[in-house]
């Protein structure tokens, strides 16, 4: 068990909650706000089996960031043949990551591209700080324990903490990054992460780093500005609520409301077009 610091732990004792009373993550927080206590409830209780694309994902942050679980290379083209899945299997079963050969080469290239970017290369740099630490916390309004898993914790520059979160996209064009902060809610998870980093170090920031998974591998590093941040930050203070209220009663809802039929609208873009064509 651990409490409020640093923490240099793996990333399976991570996600195995290593907080007395448990903790809130900022998946949590996404799916509480953007689902319902329920499913977040359920997940965290039927962990999901693990799917191809966070293989792929893990791999990446093995050859780019020097951390995480090993890599076990499958000579195969997919993952359809059975002696395909069973080795995928077995590698994850040993706690190592599956990768077909056709995308280890590819990620391989993603490092290399990454390593060659100044910015990138300069905030994820292993000589400014460590991959993949752990940081715990207690939010001080609902009195609920926190944690992040960073990608980068950097050491202080100037007294300010300049964490990197590492994220492979298809688009890493500008256009391409604010389509995927909200639809990855990223700038929710950005906010959580440097809500713990100035709770137990201090003065902290965090730079989101695409990069594309087809060649050449473009990078673009990107800081979610304070409109996107202040966003993250109010679903994160009503994740928090809702966690705190449905801990304290020991019930996790679903849809609201359980108690009533409520009515059930047409989507918005029909309910503007009538009343701008004046049919209604």
């Amino acid at each position: 068990m651990i409490g409020t610091g640093i923490h240099n732990i793996s990333a399976d004792e991570y996600h195995q909650d290593p907080v007395a009373g448990g903790s809130l993550t900022s998946s949590g927080a996404v799916k509480l706000v953007n689902e319902c206590p329920a499913k977040f409830d359920y997940e965290r209780r039927h962990p999901l089996p693990p799917k191809d694309v966070f293989d792929f994902g893990s791999a990446a942050h093995r050859l780019v960031l020097g951390a995480g679980r090993d890599i076990v290379v499958v000579d195969a083209d997919n993952w359809m043949t059975k002696a395909a899945k069973a080795q995928r299997d077995e590698a994850r079963a040993n706690g190592l990551i599956p990768l077909l050969a056709g995308d280890y080469v590819v990620v391989k290239a993603m490092a290399v591209a990454l390593r060659q970017h100044p910015m990138a290369a300069a905030l994820l740099d292993p000589e400014r700080g460590t991959p993949e630490q752990t940081i715990v916390w207690q939010d001080g309004p609902t009195g609920v324990w926190c944690r992040a898993l960073v990608d980068f914790l950097p050491h202080a520059s100037d007294g300010r903490y300049v964490l990197g979160e590492y994220k492979s996209a298809t688009d890493a064009s500008p256009a391409g990054c604010a389509k995927a902060m909200w639809s990855y809610s990223y700038h929710q998870r950005a906010q959580w992460y440097v809500r713990g980093a100035q709770k137990v170090l201090g003065d902290a920031a965090l730079v989101l780093i695409f990069q594309e998974k087809s060649p050449p591998y473009l990078v673009n590093c990107r800081e979610p500005d304070v409109f996107a941040m202040r966003h993250g930050r109010d679903r994160n203070d009503e994740a928090l609520e809702i966690y705190a209220a449905c801990s304290k009663a020991g019930r996790w809802p679903g849809y609201e409301p359980e108690d009533e039929v409520a009515p059930l609208p047409l989507p918005d873009w029909m309910t503007n077009r009538y009343l701008k064509e004046g049919t209604w």
